[in-house]
């Protein structure tokens, strides 16, 4: 399954560029994924979880810059406290420009993380937009901690599932939500 790297980038490429989901490995957990600008793909996803449409669902970009394309004005000191953490941090933004409008809290906040997956960071920079990251689970039921714990009736809903790290046996664990406001945190998740 290692060798299956540079077909599931392409796969991928596919089914996004044509407004499918994907399940794919990330740097927490794995994810129902599809393009974050893409509203009919957004909906998708919030339908294959029966999740409300209320409740956000969070975006994965590769670098800063990425983050300053889809949030209007962020304040700079976020990044010298994400580079201090090490564990996987999504961080809720206000004024969340140029998602989807599903993804877009009522408030205008966006929840957005810089991931450092191998395999996402390779995705993200060859399909030039972000992309939605959700836990790989029926809203409600519990977070599958790896590949293994996923119902297969969900991977039978999506449009490609990722072969890469199918066997890798470590527990993910979902990332750390934050939001940023003047200098200061407030943790949502630990």
């Amino acid at each position: 399954m290692k060798n299956n790297f540079e077909k599931d980038i392409q796969e991928c490429l596919t089914v996004l560029n044509n407004g499918g989901i994907i399940l794919y490995p990330t740097d927490t957990v794995w994810g129902i994924g599809c393009d974050a600008t893409n509203v009919k793909a957004v909906q998708k996803v919030f339908e294959l979880k029966q999740r409300a449409e209320n409740k956000a669902l969070i975006v994965l970009v590769t670098e800063e810059q990425d983050i300053m394309q889809y949030v209007a004005a962020p304040d700079m000191e976020i990044f010298d406290y994400l580079a201090s953490n090490e564990n996987p941090t999504t961080v809720i933004y206000e004024g969340a420009i140029g998602l989807a409008d599903p993804l877009i809290g009522q408030d205008g906040s966006i929840g957005i993380r810089i991931c450092q997956d191998l395999f996402c960071r390779q995705l993200i920079k060859r399909f030039q937009k972000p992309i939605v990251s959700t836990s790989a689970n029926i809203s409600g039921q519990p977070t599958p901690m790896r590949f293994t714990d996923i119902d297969p009736a969900l991977m039978n809903r999506v449009d490609y599932t990722v072969q890469w790290r199918q066997d890798d046996e470590k527990e993910g664990q979902p990332s750390r939500i934050i939001r940023w406001e003047n200098g200061k945190v407030e943790i949502i998740r630990p």
